[in-house]
């Protein structure tokens, strides 16, 4: 038998500004929330964030060295109200944050520790950006031989087409790619 969580992964007012071209997507990650904590799935969350001045950051790292000149209170730093994991799906009570420093969920970050130790051996995968996060961390996890499943209509990602590819064509091989509906359903919510 498995024991599955849901992961939802850099869902934070910034990102979410950033690529919120699709009017339906919070509801939709919302409505994979609420099934998972009906059918007693952990619902796990997973933010982009670094300390003040960040010193996790190098300069020779193109995607996170830009935010480093951003100043104190900003660029996912303390203090930095983009960095907050959007209102709409915010976490509650029991529910866990795990702070990362890179791309994948799992870089820099404690997730796999608290997956171990909860006897999680499957994820359900959800987030911004397709081709970013949740890329990073279905190879990363499926490296780690979890079981996985993408809610493809619960990642967005800037270019529609890279979503697209990436979830027709490159998960599939390593993840069961599923709606949220197909999902809740087969949860029985």
């Amino acid at each position: 038998m498995t024991k599955s969580a849901l992961l939802v992964m850099d869902v934070q007012q910034g990102i979410v500004e950033r690529i919120g071209n699709d009017p339906g997507y919070l509801a939709r990650v919302g409505r994979a929330i609420g099934a998972a904590r009906a059918a007693g799935i952990p619902v796990i969350y997973v933010v982009v964030g670094f300390r003040t001045g960040h010193p996790e950051v190098s300069p020779r790292n193109k995607s996170f060295s830009a935010l480093a000149g951003a100043g104190a209170g900003a660029g996912f730093s303390d203090g930095d109200p983009t960095a907050r994991i959007h209102p709409d799906v915010a976490p509650e009570e029991g529910d866990i944050v795990v702070t990362k420093k890179r791309v994948s969920a799992f870089a820099g970050s404690d997730l796999d520790m608290v997956l171990r130790a909860r006897g999680t051996d499957s994820l359900v995968l959800t987030g911004i950006a397709t081709s970013g996060v949740v890329l990073s961390t279905l190879r990363q996890a499926a490296d780690l031989d979890f079981g996985l499943t993408v809610l493809d209509d619960c990642c967005a990602d800037g270019d529609a087409e890279v979503h697209r590819v990436l979830t027709e064509k490159v998960f599939p091989r390593q993840a069961d790619v599923v709606s949220t509906e197909k999902w809740v359903a087969a949860i029985g919510q």
